[in-house]
């Protein structure tokens, strides 16, 4: 346990060093342990609230909209707050991890936004997350630079993109600090540590304190998060409503109370986005013991099948009946060396991001800022020169229980290269997880933890239900390990042999085999994986 002179019932058990002092100051610890103190007891039991959830959905009692929040729903009068100037334009958002290089080509690249990531696209080292707040003040500062190993340097723009921060979902804690003998809840810190020391010098810039909030199940999740805005302004004497969230739907759950969420975040909220690849996710996990409800190979799982056709289509009803933006999701491509799997790549980005500017949407999702002119060109033809399309009503859409569950997939399989896919991925990136890396570029995409999340997921859920690969072979235990091992030694043909041998493959591999074989399933690997972090 480190810091003797740290405030009553307050431990930091990692190391501290210099830098780091001047983040976790008595004051800054003081003020996150008022938060956990706060909020600690309604947070467990919107998580015990979750597993109650699920045991309706394995009981067979499937989800639909609220009646007890109807009204909400039908009244017609009530809207967000008005969006700050320099979140009115979010043509174009990037995304990353938190380190020091990549903040500052995030800002410089042109991008409209650039969300920097605690959550699925960092691993949660005590290094990484630490850094990643320092680096964050250095950035609003705008004295922040970096040099390369070979000594090329970089510093930030004059002018850069708007920044908003993502911390970690509810379900997690960070196990370096605690209050009160008990981890404090990695929401709660991100959030707090963040907004203590980044909130007054935004609005001396004309920005804001500015948030995306994660994995969310529920509107009682998003009035959690409405009390710790309200909580955190007043004890900074800053005024109610200058935090701004936009909230990713990213839980099927989250996709029938959309209104609702909106409703309890309503004075600071600043829209809505559809989060796709943790939503694939959500919908494997919620209905895994539903055979009826597997999904085939998650390539064959586009924007275009029924559930996620809905779910998007309502979400941009849905915010632009309260004067929400709606932002859509990410393309995750990483140009190549080679022309040829670019053009078929780019292809299908500027088909995506066509349908999503087409469909209503205000804005977009980027991993690559060579991605950036292709969704600033399709969102360029809708708005014609306005910052965002809320005029666009989408009264035409009509999205009921039954279209946001329909899970049947035309031409839909389950294949062999599929299964091998979902293994493959699922060990590299565990693997460059455990090492400190949470956004992995793998096979010309930006792999961040969802992706994986998926991977495994689908695995576990094809095993428990028995199903069939196309060729009716049964996807059982012994087939998982046979193409695990034979996956693993396509790993090392790949990275080769002394990246492999200092790497960490062989827990990677162990971690999902124990994940893939549970009987019950774990709600998120990192929850499983996180123990193996420093």
């Amino acid at each position: 346990m480190v810091g003797s002179n740290l405030p009553q019932d307050i431990a930091i058990k990692s190391q501290l060093n210099g830098r780091y002092e001047k983040l976790l100051t008595n004051d800054a610890l003081t003020f996150v342990a008022s938060l956990q103190r706060e909020f600690s007891s309604q947070r467990t039991k919107l998580l015990d609230t979750r597993t109650k959830r699920q045991a309706e959905i394995d009981a067979g009692h499937f989800p639909d909209f609220l009646v007890e929040t109807k009204s909400v729903r039908d009244d017609k009068t009530w809207q967000v707050a008005a969006t700050p100037p320099d979140l009115e334009n979010r043509c174009v958002e990037i995304t990353g991890p938190v380190d020091r290089k990549m903040i500052i080509n995030a800002l410089n690249c042109g991008a409209n936004v650039f969300m920097a990531d605690f959550e699925d696209a960092t691993s949660p080292t005590w290094e990484n997350v630490i850094d990643g707040q320092l680096n964050l003040i250095d950035a609003i500062s705008g004295d922040m630079s970096f040099t390369n190993q070979n000594g090329k340097e970089y510093k930030l723009n004059e002018k850069t993109a708007t920044l908003v921060v993502r911390p970690r979902g509810w379900h997690l804690d960070e196990k370096h600090v605690f209050v009160d003998d008990k981890p404090i809840s990695a929401s709660l810190f991100d959030f707090g540590i963040y907004f203590f020391h980044n909130a007054k010098a935004l609005l001396a810039k004309g920005s804001g304190p500015y948030f995306y909030l994660p994995k969310l199940e529920s509107h009682l999740e998003a009035r959690l998060w409405n009390d710790v805005f309200r909580m955190a302004q007043d004890l900074l004497n800053i005024p109610q409503g200058t935090i701004r969230a936009t909230v990713l739907i990213e839980t099927i759950l989250a996709a029938f109370e959309m209104e609702e969420i909106l409703f309890e975040l309503k004075e600071h909220s600043a829209g809505l986005n559809a989060g796709r690849w943790d939503y694939i996710f959500s919908a494997i996990k919620k209905f895994r013991n539903h055979k009826k409800c597997v999904l085939p190979d998650r390539a064959q799982i586009s924007m275009s099948v029924p559930f996620m056709r809905s779910y998007a289509e309502l979400l941009v009803k849905t915010c632009h009946k309260r004067g929400a933006h709606a932002i859509g999701g990410m393309a995750a491509f990483i140009p190549s060396r080679d022309p040829e799997v670019n053009r078929i790549a780019m292809t299908k980005v500027m088909e995506d991001k066509n349908r999503e500017s087409q469909n209503g949407f205000d804005g977009t999702w980027v991993a690559h800022p060579g991605l950036i002119h292709i969704a600033r060109e399709s969102f360029s033809q809708v708005l014609n020169g306005n910052s965002h399309q809320k005029n666009v009503l989408r009264e035409d859409v009509q999205v009921t229980a039954k279209d946001l569950l329909n899970f049947d997939i035309d031409g839909g399989k389950i294949t062999e290269q599929g299964l091998r896919t979902n293994i493959n991925v699922a060990v590299l990136y565990i693997e460059s997880w455990l090492s400190g890396t949470g956004a992995a570029a793998l096979y010309n995409l930006m792999e961040d933890a969802a992706t994986a999340e998926i991977s495994r997921a689908q695995i576990w859920q094809w095993l428990s239900t028995q199903s069939n690969l196309e060729d009716g072979r049964v996807v059982d235990e012994a087939l998982f390990n046979k193409l695990l091992i034979e996956e693993i030694g396509e790993i090392q043909s790949l990275v080769g042999k002394e990246r492999f041998e200092n790497g960490k493959f062989d827990l990677a591999s162990q971690i999902l085999t124990k994940l893939i074989i549970d009987k019950n399933f774990t709600e998120f690997l990192t929850l499983s994986a996180y123990k193996y972090l420093n």
